[in-house]
C-alpha cells in the first residue's frame, strides 16, 4: 500500500501520545548507532511509556503497512537497532518503559521493564542485599531489552551465564499487536514449547521483548581481584583449568587482555592504574565467595603461587581494596573506549572451544600479519567462557577509515575461516544485525538457516519487526 504519512502519524500518535511521537528535529540519537557506522532516517521516533502503548504502535504500523525497528540503549555494535535510510521506518525506542516492577526476595527474582538501564536493575537489587550477576561495559547505558534481544553475556558468565541463563520469564508484544505475558519467576515450567527461549537473541525481529523477570543472586561475602602477566596464550588457558580446579564455582571472572590492547589504554587513559609491567598477555581474575574475605583471599593467593611455581604466571598483583579492584576493571573495560580514539576498526566477537583459543591466535595471528604488513591486533576477551572481541586496528600512521573501507572483507575472511575451521561461532554476544548478516547466509548450515526463515515466517508473516536484520528479507 502506498504510505499516507499524515494518516500514519496521526495513528502513531493516538497510540503513544503526541508529544511521544517525533518526526522532526535531530532525531541522530536514534538514527545513528554508538560507533557512528550506521546511520539511518525514520518517519518517526516513537517513545511509548507502556505495554499497551507498544501493542497499540505495533497496530498502528500493521494498518498502515509500516515496519518498525526496536531500540533501547542503542549501545550495540552491529547496526541491529537502527532504521534503514528509506524514512519509511519507525523507530520505536523502549527508553520510557524503565520501571522496576517487582522484587521477590524469597524466589532470587526482579521484574522489570525493556527499557530499564542494566545499572540500575543492578542497583535495585543491591538495595535488597541481592546481586543481578549481568555485568558488562555499557551497563551505565545498555537496557535489559537489548540485553535479551541480543542474549548479552559479560564478564561473569563463566559462572551465571549469558542473559539467557539470566531469565525466568517474558513479556512480550508480537507482530499482530497482541501480548504474551511469560513472566512467571519459575525454574520448571514444561508445560509446552520454550517461547521464552525463542525470543531471546533474535534481536526484535520475531517480538518486541516489554519486560522480564531475571535471576537474583545472594551478595557475594568477599570478592578478590587480580592481575597476573603471562608469556603466552596457552599459559594463560593453562592458568584458566588452574582456577577452575582450585575455586570452582567461585571463580566469576576470567579475562585475558593482549599486549596491544593494554598500550592502547595506557595511551589514551594514562591516568588508570598499570600495576604490572608489560606483558605478552595479561589475564584479569576475580572470585566470589560465600566465606569470608580473609579465607577467600588465602585461596586466592594460594592459587597465584601455585602457578608462578608452575610458570605459568611471571608476575602477579591482587587488590587491596573495593577501590583497587574496580581501578583494575576498568582498566579492562576502557579497552573498546580506547580502540575507538584510536580510530575505526575491524571488530569481532566471535566464540570458540577454550582448547582451540591458543591456535586460532597463533594461526590467526600469523595470516593477518602475512596479509597486511604492519596490521595491529586489539586481542581480549571473556577467555573464561570462550569469547574474544579481536579486533584490527590499521597499521600505525595509516588511514583507519580507508582501512575498515578496503580490507574489511579481507580481513574478516581470514579471521572467520579460522573460527569456523576451529568449531567456532562468528558472533557469541554481540549479536548478528546487519553488520553479520551476509556471513551468517554464507556460513551457517543450510538446514538452520531454514529453520530460522520458517520461525520468523510463522512469527511475522508481513516481515514487520526489524526487517533485513539477522536474516536478509
Amino acid at each position: 500500500m502506498s504510505l499516507d504519512r499524515s494518516a500514519a502519524l496521526a495513528a502513531l500518535a493516538a497510540a503513544a501520545g503526541p508529544d511521544h511521537v517525533l518526526s522532526a528535529g535531530d532525531r541522530s540519537a536514534w538514527e545513528a548507532d554508538w560507533r557512528r557506522r550506521w546511520h539511518g532516517r525514520s518517519l518517526a521516533v516513537v517513545r511509548p511509556g507502556s505495554t499497551a502503548e507498544v501493542a497499540a504502535v505495533v497496530r498502528a504500523c500493521a494498518a498502515h503497512g509500516l515496519s518498525l525497528v526496536p531500540q533501547g540503549g542503542n549501545t550495540g555494535l552491529v547496526g541491529g537497532g537502527v532504521p534503514d535510510d528509506s524514512g519509511t521506518q519507525v523507530l520505536l525506542s523502549l527508553q520510557r518503559l524503565n520501571r522496576v516492577r517487582g522484587l521477590d526476595a524469597a524466589n532470587l527474582a526482579i521484574t522489570v521493564e525493556a527499557g530499564c538501564v542494566l545499572q540500575a536493575v543492578q542497583e535495585a537489587a543491591a538495595a535488597q542485599g541481592l546481586m543481578f550477576p549481568l555485568s558488562l561495559a555499557a551497563e551505565g547505558s545498555c537496557t535489559i531489552g537489548g540485553n535479551l534481544a541480543t542474549n548479552a553475556g559479560g564478564t561473569q558468565v563463566l559462572r551465571y551465564g549469558n542473559a539467557r541463563e539470566l531469565c525466568l520469564g517474558l513479556e512480550v508484544v508480537t507482530a499482530d499487536g497482541e501480548v504474551w505475558d511469560g513472566l512467571s519467576g519459575l525454574r520448571k515450567d514444561n508445560t509446552g514449547y520454550d517461547l521464552r527461549d525463542l525470543f531471546i537473541g533474535s534481536e526484535g525481529t520475531l517480538g518486541i521483548i516489554t519486560a522480564a523477570t531475571m535471576v537474583l543472586v545472594p551478595q557475594p561475602a568477599a570478592i578478590t581481584t587480580a592481575l597476573a602477566a603471562c608469556a603466552s596464550v596457552r599459559d594463560s588457558v593453562a592458568l584458566l583449568e588452574l582456577a577452575r580446579a582450585r575455586l570452582g564455582a567461585g571463580l566469576t571472572g576470567f579475562e585475558m587482555m593482549g599486549r596491544f590492547a593494554l598500550d592502547l589504554v595506557a595511551r589514551h587513559f594514562p591516568q588508570l592504574p598499570a600495576p604490572l609491567p608489560q606483558a605478552a598477555w595479561t589475564v584479569l581474575l576475580e572470585q566470589s565467595d560465600s566465606e569470608g574475605e580473609a579465607q577467600a583471599r588465602h585461596r586466592f593467593e594460594a592459587l597465584l603461587g601455585d602457578a608462578l611455581e608452575r610458570g605459568l604466571i611471571q608476575d602477579a598483583v591482587v587488590a587491596e581494596s573495593l577501590q583497587q579492584s574496580q581501578g583494575l576493571w576498568h582498566v579492562r573495560e576502557s579497552i573498546p573506549l580506547a580502540q575507538s580514539q584510536e580510530g575505526l576498526n575491524i571488530k569481532h566477537d566471535i566464540a570458540l572451544p577454550v582448547s582451540a583459543v591458543p591456535d586460532f591466535v597463533a594461526q590467526t595471528d600469523a595470516a593477518l600479519a602475512a596479509a597486511i604488513p604492519g596490521v595491529r591486533l586489539v586481542n581480549f576477551g571473556h577467555l573464561g567462557d570462550g569469547n574474544l572481541h579481536y579486533n584490527v586496528q590499521a597499521p600505525a600512521g595509516g588511514d583507519a577509515k580507508r582501512f575498515l573501507a578496503e580490507r574489511e572483507h579481507e580481513v574478516n575472511t581470514i579471521v572467520y575461516d579460522a573460527v569456523q575451521r576451529l568449531g567456532g561461532s562468528i558472533s557469541a554476544e554481540h549479536g548478528v544485525g546487519q553488520l553479520k548478516r551476509e556471513e551468517i547466509a554464507a556460513r551457517k548450515s543450510p538446514v538452520a538457516l531454514a529453520l530460522m526463515r520458517r520461525v520468523k515466517q510463522a512469527l511475522d508473516p508481513h516481515n514487520r519487526l526489524n526487517p533485513n536484520r539477522v536474516l536478509a528479507a
